[in-house]
């Protein structure tokens, strides 16, 4: 059963490891949520980051630094774009050479620093499609036939961000790379995801914790991705009411809306709820 809780510290003595995501979590996508920067640094636990940023990690902790979080507060940063860049620089994914890329803007070559790869905005000189964001109003025309063309011509597509949807400041949720991709599949493309809730992005973070899965909490604002994906991982979760299901959290009794969120959706429960992390 779901607990409610007001502050992290009340269970602190039933964890060992906290794992929080970003959007939704940590900031908006503009700004550190308020007082979550000093409450995390009153914790005596080790802390960690795992996001479903394509990005390498180390321009998400400059980006998580420059909002207020000091670099020494989180002892590992993760992210689906990291884990992807380890699999092709460790030769875990060989067959794929040339990737098509899509939703760039410059992402894509600076993540593809140091890796045997050549990227190419031409669909047929590619043997795959690598997908690490959108722009902001989703994908373009020109975005959708390239990925249209793709899946006609059977090319896997390389997912680094599985979120559907993430939180900007004013309320919105804007479409993210996830939503594309789970249509790809669904269309009859074949999809490779790197991210939350598959399970290499949790075994990576706790060959780093070197605790017991049990006793590694992760903080999250998505059922589908953060909550889902510790329970698949053996973790405690523990569900933020704001972030990507704000929406659902709008009457004086939480745990009903719970219950009517996972019920709707079919994921499964959080341990613990918290309005915020304090």
């Amino acid at each position: 059963m779901t607990r409610l809780i007001r502050s992290l510290s009340e269970i602190t003595d039933q964890i060992d490891a906290i794992v929080l995501d970003q959007w939704g979590v940590l900031h908006d996508g503009s700004a550190p949520y308020l007082g979550v920067p000093d409450a995390l640094a009153k914790l005596d636990l080790p802390l960690a980051v795992l996001s479903n940023s394509g990005k390498r990690a180390d321009l998400n902790a400059a980006r998580m630094e420059a909002m207020g979080y000091p670099p020494a507060l989180f002892m590992a940063v993760m992210t689906s774009g990291e884990a992807l860049w380890q699999d092709f620089e460790a030769g875990r994914i060989e067959a794929e050479k040339v990737l098509a890329i899509t939703g760039s803007d410059g992402d894509a070559e600076r993540w593809a620093e140091g890796l045997r790869l050549t990227l190419t905005d031409r669909v047929e000189e590619a043997d795959a499609v690598l997908l690490m964001g959108l722009p902001e109003d989703g994908a373009t025309i020109a975005q959708q036939r390239k990925i249209d063309k793709a899946r006609q011509s059977g090319l896997t597509l390389y997912c680094s961000n599985p979120d559907r949807g993430s939180p900007r400041a004013d309320g919105r949720i804007v479409p993210s790379p996830g939503a594309v991709a789970h249509d790809y599949r669904e269309r009859g493309g074949e999809v490779v995801f790197y991210g939350k809730p598959h399970r290499p992005v949790y075994s990576a973070l706790e060959r780093v914790l070197d605790c017991p899965p049990r006793r590694i909490l992760m903080v999250g604002d998505s059922l589908e991705h953060d909550i889902a994906g510790a329970t698949g991982a053996g973790w405690q979760s523990a569900l933020v009411l704001g972030g990507l299901h704000a929406a659902s959290f709008r009457s004086d009794d939480p745990l009903g809306d719970l219950d009517l969120l996972v019920a709707e959706s079919g994921y499964p429960p959080p341990d613990y709820m918290i309005e915020v992390v304090a």
